[in-house]
């Protein structure tokens, strides 16, 4: 079973399909609110599309993602941050606790049942007070993913944010970026 959910197979094309003006603006102001140093978990950080803004917030950053191709680039890219090629379902996230998980562009990729596998993984990886950000579309709908063909899916933001409350975040108003990506926030309660 492909753990990357195609991404592996079709690593180059995604690389250069990415857009490189979607989402780093969203993810700046969500990093700006973290102190220089503060430790950020990216799942599924790719070529590090988005991870480019966490390091020039001066944040210690640990990137995991499944396709081997995907973080090969990534390590050329960002040799000093330590890295993991793995499943976010699958990964003990190095063992610690984070000040803050983001999720760019993976959610929606997993079964319904692993999406809330990862999730509840998410939060036992932050820290009290941790920050979460993820994406997924607003509406619950299934589509087939333009660079896999592989089946991709949402949930509600209903059901996004009562399963956040129930794993014991606070729930922040989300936003939708220039490509359409709409950003889901949350802080761990103390």
């Amino acid at each position: 079973m492909d753990k990357s959910n195609g991404y592996e197979q079709h690593a180059q094309d995604f690389m250069r399909a990415r857009r490189a003006h979607i989402g780093p603006d969203v993810v700046r102001e969500w990093a700006q609110e973290f102190p220089p140093g503060a430790e950020v978990l990216e799942l599924a950080c790719g070529h590090g599309a988005v991870s480019q803004v966490l390091v020039d917030q001066g944040l210690k950053l640990f990137g995991i993602d499944a396709s081997q191709t995907l973080l090969k680039a990534f390590r050329e890219r960002f040799p000093d941050v330590e890295t993991e090629c793995a499943a976010a379902e699958d990964s003990n996230y190095f063992r610690r606790r984070f000040d803050g998980v983001i999720a760019w562009g993976l959610m929606f990729l997993l079964p319904e049942k692993t999406q809330r596998t990862v999730l509840a993984k998410m939060a036992r990886a932050l820290k009290s007070g941790g920050r979460l950000l993820f994406t997924a579309p607003r509406g619950a709908k299934v589509w087939v993913d333009s660079i896999t063909g592989q089946e991709s899916r949402s949930l509600s933001v209903e059901d996004y944010e009562s399963l956040l409350r129930d794993l014991g975040f606070d729930v922040e108003p989300g936003r939708m970026d220039v490509g359409e990506n709409y950003y889901y926030f949350a802080r761990k309660k103390a």
